[in-house]
């Protein structure tokens, strides 16, 4: 098949490298990457983290835990636009052909359950406000909110782009000026509001705040595989994930403690800017929902072979029709599963660099099935969730690092 064949047939090359003529400039791949972050959910840890900590130890939280992420994230963009391979590509390569259904599994169920609980995220507060006495406009809401998320992740990259384009400009100024205005009007000054909540330690708090989003960044290379360069892709990433998850987090803790909330919808809507409101939240969800979307069908398409485009299709129904119900009884599951994540980007970062030349025939996997690396996953993921010293996922990582190099320990020494 041609270069342009090829072109016109799979615009997302879901699976095959992203070639040079197909990569985005700067500007387009940050609007991608700020709009993916612009995560609602994490609003809840920022409301968490303004409860708990006084001003000096939030921002000690947001740099500690941003500086982590940022550098998990960064190490997952490198690898993503240096070989131009999805997660799942590159899972290919790190755990085996079959194998690699493991980390697919996994992202495709985290991501598929956090685009139906972004879905309820919008439609229950609406219809709330809409008509609180009305039983079925929470379902008609979810139906149209999911279709329209649905649609730009069926359509690709290029429509997720759109959307990021409109939406992460409006998200910014708006939010920021609610923010500002919930500050000005507060009568309280800032530095004392958060001093009034105190309790929990920054590197607990850092801790939340890598948690927040370590899954979805994990996702990291679907994205910055159409960055231009290594280089781009890694700037890029450290500098959406380190601002778009801070501003989360700071409207989080605004609107909880000034109005008791944790969304900056709450703050709007106390400041009697109900349609503003309703437009920064659908679009903050949205510009998150779709990246989810596009991954899940990404890890469907590894598993089953099938074309990606029917994949965000089924997740997204399956996703829309549990949007309620996920909202209600899976949150805290998926709290759990994000552990699970970390160490599949940490196998994936180790894999390329311990095999780079492996990487340059990406369509020749070598093994089906590497046990070290699904080790490490699993074990990674018991320690993540039960060790409660230090952080979660840095643990987890630890432990799924010292499992592959083992597994690498082993294979030399049967070779020798």
């Amino acid at each position: 098949m041609s270069t342009k064949e090829t072109k016109v047939v799979d615009q997302d090359y879901a699976a095959m490298p992203v070639p040079r003529f197909a990569r985005r400039r700067f500007l387009t791949m940050f609007m991608i990457m700020l709009g993916f972050t612009f995560f609602s959910a994490s609003m809840w840890t920022g409301q968490q983290l303004g409860d708990s900590l006084d001003l000096s130890g939030f921002v000690g939280a947001l740099l500690l835990g941003g500086v982590i992420l940022g550098a998990y994230t960064g190490a997952l963009a490198y690898v993503g636009a240096k070989t131009g391979l999805s997660l799942d590509l590159l899972a290919q390569h790190s755990f085996g052909a079959k194998g690699s259904w493991l980390p697919s599994a996994l992202i495709s169920l985290t991501q598929i359950g956090w685009f139906g609980v972004g879905v309820a995220m919008f439609a229950l507060p609406v219809a709330k406000l809409i008509d609180p006495n009305n039983t079925w406009l929470p379902y008609l809401l979810v139906a149209v909110a999911g279709v329209c998320m649905m649609g730009s992740a069926f359509f690709g990259i290029k429509a997720m782009t759109i959307v990021s384009y409109i939406s992460v400009p409006l998200i910014a100024v708006l939010g920021i000026t609610a923010m500002a205005m919930a500050i000005e009007g507060g009568g309280v000054p800032l530095a004392e509001k958060f001093a009034e909540h105190q309790g929990m330690s920054v590197i607990t708090g850092a801790g939340l705040v890598i948690g927040s989003f370590v899954s979805g960044g994990t996702a990291t290379p679907n994205f910055a595989r159409f960055g231009r360069s290594a280089r781009q892709a890694v700037i890029v990433t450290l500098i959406a994930f380190f601002l778009g998850n801070s501003l989360m987090f700071c409207f989080g803790a605004v609107s909880g403690v000034y109005v008791g909330g944790n969304d900056i919808f709450e703050v709007m809507i106390a400041l009697n800017l109900t349609a503003f409101a309703i437009l920064v939240l659908g679009l903050n969800i949205w510009t998150t929902n779709d990246n989810a979307l596009y991954s899940a069908g990404l890890g469907l398409a590894n598993i089953t072979k099938f074309p990606k485009k029917p994949m965000v299709l089924l997740s997204g129904v399956l996703g829309t029709v549990t949007a309620i119900w996920l909202y209600n009884n899976f949150v805290g599951w998926l709290n759990i599963l994000n552990c699970t994540l970390p160490p599949v980007g940490a196998i994936l970062v180790l894999g390329y660099f311990c095999h780079k030349e492996e990487y340059e025939q990406w369509d020749v996997i070598k093994q089906q099935v590497n046990w070290f690396a699904i080790a490490g996953v699993i074990l990674g993921a018991v320690v993540a969730n039960l060790v409660s010293w230090g952080i979660a996922s840095i643990n987890g990582m630890v432990v799924a690092c010292l499992c592959y190099l083992i597994g690498e320990a082993v294979g030399k020494a049967k070779k020798g």
